[in-house]
């Protein structure tokens, strides 16, 4: 979720759902360490909980990276195992870390000692053509010795040679099987189940193997699907936000980023689907997506973008 989780997004996410946990996008030790912490650290306190994903393999750097990450008042640290990209191969982390669980063994223990918060860990289930389950499940349990409770397996294996990162989230089969083994044979560790998930009833269908599910690209481009979530999984009483609520919020939200020198477009991108299968949708990303709205609205842009459609009686009950 490079370049989409940002802090805007979270936020966004956040007035759609109180309960589910959310992730940054990865960032790397190097970003972290010899960059600017604050553009990569940087949150609203309403997005709580949420976990700050890395990207490394030197252990070193992910004790700090993660003591900066506790400071900054994450509440939890995630330790990407699963990226695919060939901007990870060449550092050698992501997906690439799988191949040398002792050395993510190490590196967990790390960072478990560097901070008082949890560690976590997101993998695949294989890399190239090792698929076989003793490959991932002693990846799981050398890690599991290192202290990790929580294990986030996106169901497909990692094919690091001949697909692309957009490629490896569609053509390596999906095999939820493969985690509910796991949980079968690590009762005591939290598996969470990623990959392929589009709705709540395919969510709910897999909890009763595992203990949570996570929601990508789905929640990203259909994000009101999360609206439903505090109820339907969290057995929240709270109401359901309308998209009217939403944008009312995201408005506020808009207008003092926007006071502080934020671009709307960095805000607004990440609502494009709020309106996803409702009459209008199209008419709301147009707006939203045109350079001469976004300047001429400014912090405005998501209220008059939805006065455009609130004639449209199906907007209205939404």
């Amino acid at each position: 979720m490079m370049d989409w989780t940002d802090r805007h997004c979270r936020y966004f996410h956040r007035q759609l759902s109180s309960h589910a946990r959310l992730y940054t996008e990865m960032v790397t030790t190097g970003a972290l360490l010899q960059g600017d912490p604050r553009r990569h650290l940087e949150f609203d306190r309403a997005e709580h909980p949420v976990a700050l994903q890395v990207g490394g393999s030197e252990r070193d750097d992910l004790g700090q990276a993660a003591r900066l990450g506790a400071r900054w008042g994450y509440d939890e640290i995630n330790l990407n195992c699963g990226c695919p990209s060939e901007r990870v191969q060449r550092g050698s982390f992501g997906a690439c870390l799988m191949a040398e669980p002792a050395l993510v063994a190490d590196c967990v223990k790390a960072m478990l000692d560097a901070v008082d918060i949890p560690v976590t860990v997101k993998h695949r289930i294989g890399v190239d053509r090792r698929e076989d389950y003793s490959f991932v499940r002693d990846f799981v349990g050398t890690v599991a010795d290192a202290g990790c409770r929580v294990f986030i397996v996106h169901a497909r294996s990692a094919w690091l040679h001949g697909l692309s990162p957009k490629e490896n989230r569609e053509v390596p089969p999906l095999r939820y099987e493969v985690g509910h083994r796991l949980k079968a044979d690590f009762p005591a560790l939290s598996i969470v189940l990623n990959g392929g998930l589009l709705t709540l009833d395919a969510a709910e269908e897999q909890l009763a193997h595992v203990d949570g599910v996570m929601l990508g690209r789905a929640a990203y481009h259909d994000p009101y699907l999360l609206a439903r979530v505090d109820r339907r999984l969290f057995d929240a009483d709270a109401p359901v936000r309308s998209r009217d609520e939403i944008v009312q919020l995201m408005t506020a939200y808009l207008r003092r980023e926007v006071a502080h020198g934020t671009a709307p477009r960095h805000v607004v991108r990440h609502l494009l689907g709020l309106y996803q299968g409702v009459r209008g949708a199209r008419q709301w990303r147009r707006q939203l997506s045109d350079a001469g709205v976004l300047e001429r609205d400014g912090a405005e842009v998501l209220l008059r973008a939805a006065s455009l459609l609130a004639s449209d009686p199906a907007l209205r009950a939404a």
